[in-house]
């Protein structure tokens, strides 16, 4: 993290998965002046730091982004409301309004002048027509236009993009701008209904195996295709799109393609388990097939994800296992508690 240890940075989405972990990355490279924003209660945040300026604030308001971005050096903007596509496919007026939050905090960052923005997008954005294949295209930057992205999340993800670059344009902000690619790790969310499909499927792999079931439920046919980023693969993509020169947004997402199947093959193997698999082709499965086309951030950044789907799931896997049991015996907020007490 490159940013002088001294200048406040502003993170929203802070009790959030992604903005959780950035908060304590750059805790981590020691920066003493971060400010963390969430809707949440500050207590149900899934990493909090006593030594960070901790607020709980609706961002869909003008007046609690300027209060936010009062001060402000950097910001990173990962609020907004999203989840897995059970969530997404669900909640569309409730996506599409989180462009009031991207909308109100480039206004607070102009009013406060504040010269550097990070807004995290989505692969959501992405044309439709491009991801009907099973076969995992690999999507460039330019195949966002002609404009058809995820209805609701998606749409709200491209228009928020223009924001960014418009209000480089005419007011200079330094705007950058990720797509991420199905981020996925340790303390997220992983039941309840927002959590993505790395999540979901360990999820259902250890209740399988803890409940004796040996069945699990996949939603689709299970062979829709995607490719999933580690979260520390993303906290260095981050640091190094916000330092960068790059201007339009770039996909940030592994290139490893597999599909559900395959991901519910390695939770298994993970796990030490079979299990009768059983498709829900009613339930929410989004595009087809979609993949990361790392061809331009390796050309500028000389850099892309490689965290292997394997490394990355077993890590994730063993905490969610470890938050499951703890909810199981009604103590779901002690591994957290000790986890923030001990950083």
């Amino acid at each position: 993290m490159s940013a002088n240890q001294d200048q406040l940075i502003v993170i929203t989405g802070a009790g959030g998965f992604i903005g959780g972990h950035l908060v304590s990355t750059f805790r981590s490279h020691g920066h003493k002046a971060i400010r963390a924003v969430d809707i949440k209660p500050v207590s149900d945040w899934y990493q909090r730091f006593d030594d960070v300026e901790n607020l709980s604030l609706d961002l869909n308001s003008r007046e609690n982004c300027e209060t936010a971005a009062r001060g402000a050096h950097s910001i990173y903007n990962l609020a907004a409301n999203m989840g897995g596509m059970g969530f997404i496919e669900n909640n569309k007026a409730l996506c599409m309004l989180s462009v009031l939050i991207n909308t109100h905090m480039l206004q607070a960052a102009m009013k406060y002048e504040v010269p550097r923005f990070f807004y995290s997008s989505s692969a959501c954005v992405y044309n439709a027509d491009k991801q009907r294949t099973f076969e995992a295209p690999s999507l460039k930057e330019e195949d966002a236009y002609p404009a058809m992205p995820e209805d609701g999340y998606g749409w709200e993800k491209l228009f928020s993009e223009r924001m960014c670059r418009h209000f480089r344009e005419d007011f200079g902000i330094r705007t950058r701008v990720a797509r991420f690619h199905n981020v996925y790790g340790p303390w997220g969310t992983w039941f309840g209904g927002r959590e993505k499909a790395p999540a979901a499927i360990c999820r259902k792999v250890i209740e399988a195996k803890v409940k004796g079931k040996h069945d699990i439920d996949i939603w689709g046919s299970g062979e829709q295709t995607r490719s999933f980023m580690y979260i520390d693969d993303c906290l260095k993509g981050i640091d190094l799109i916000m330092e960068s020169d790059i201007l339009d947004p770039i996909n940030l997402g592994s290139s490893e393609a597999v599909t559900i199947n395959q991901l519910v093959d390695i939770t298994e193997e993970i796990a030490g388990i079979k299990l009768k698999r059983h498709y829900d082709l009613t339930a929410p499965k989004g595009v087809n097939g979609r993949n990361s086309d790392n061809t331009l951030i390796q050309k500028l950044l000389h850099w892309e994800p490689s965290t292997s789907l394997r490394a990355g799931m077993e890590k994730t896997y063993r905490w969610i296992h470890d938050q499951y049991l703890a909810r199981e015996r009604g103590d779901a907020g002690v591994l957290r508690e000790v986890y923030v007490a001990s950083r």
